[in-house]
């Protein structure tokens, strides 16, 4: 029934397609031959198109963000034990496709009556959104802290990525300096949310992942924040390996699968929780730690 019902909520959004087409045509011929179509953080038109041209660019737009959002809720939801992520991704998606909407239909708003097009609920709603299922996506599978004092722990590694650090910085600059110039209110937070994403992300990556390796298990942390506990009964096998560029650095894994990497190499693990990959320079070091922990396995 749940997974009727986490369906259904993926047709609901093909929804917007039709409504957007709608939303042109009840008033196609009170539009103008050119519409404003583009518009900077404070609201002023910065791009135009012809009205068959602006129809013709949102429909295709939001049709390929549906294709892509339903082909990512799939996966998300085939791959997830739990599923308690893919609802998050699909009212996530949801919130997208709602802001998408809103946005056209500001646009339309603007070229019939010179409303003011809104902007800065849609730069406070996204970065709440995204908080929001980060805070969820870290929650899923995080499992229970293990019982580890100073004298269980065998082992702790740090994987880290100080370049990626300074990649997440650069963009936060213009963030920051956008947010400081901009003197509208929802505007202001909206930015400054973007800017605080990507400032934590930056931190975790120059600190790094760390493995705490103990009798008990395996805990991942990062800032200080436990990300993950792996109990030692759980880890079923391990091997070093390589890992594809094309599947991101971070924390990536969508379902029961998890991967911790600022590298192309590490470890991966087979759990009874899914399959986990931990990035590191050095993989024999990851291996010989978790030797060492498998040792107190009962």
């Amino acid at each position: 029934m749940k997974r009727a019902y986490f369906k259904l909520g993926i047709v609901l959004m093909w929804l917007a397609l039709p409504l957007t087409g709608l939303l042109y045509w009840q008033v196609w011929d009170q539009l103008p031959a050119r519409m404003a179509t583009h518009f900077n953080a404070a609201g002023q038109a910065n791009g135009w198109m012809s009205r068959e041209a602006s129809l013709s660019f949102t429909l295709v737009l939001t049709a390929i963000m549906l294709l892509v959002f339903s082909v990512v809720l799939y996966l998300a939801e085939v791959r997830s034990a739990q599923g308690q992520f893919a609802w998050a991704l699909l009212a996530f998606f949801m919130l997208m496709v709602a802001v998408i909407y809103r946005v056209n239909a500001s646009i339309v708003e603007h070229a019939l009556s010179g409303a003011p097009v809104e902007i800065g609920w849609v730069l406070l709603s996204v970065p709440l959104g995204i908080v929001g299922l980060m805070a969820i996506y870290f929650r899923t599978h995080r499992g229970s802290a293990l019982p580890v004092s100073d004298a269980d722990v065998i082992a702790v590694e740090t994987h880290a990525g100080r370049g990626w650090s300074l990649v997440l910085l650069l963009p936060a600059i213009p963030v920051l300096g956008a947010a400081m110039a901009i003197h509208v209110p929802m505007v202001r937070i909206g930015m400054g949310l973007v800017f605080a994403i990507l400032l934590v992300s930056a931190a975790a990556a120059w600190s790094g992942f760390q493995y705490r390796f103990s009798r008990f298990g395996l805990e991942i942390m990062t800032l200080g924040f436990r990300l993950r506990s792996i109990p030692i009964n759980q880890i079923r096998d391990y091997a070093a390996a390589t890992w594809s560029g094309w599947g991101g650095y971070g924390i990536r894994g969508v379902g029961d699968d998890r991967a911790y990497v600022w590298s192309n190499q590490g470890v991966r693990m087979a759990t009874t929780g899914g399959e986990v990959f931990l990035g590191h320079s050095e993989p024999q070091r990851i291996v010989h730690d978790l030797d060492a922990m498998k040792q107190f396995v009962h």
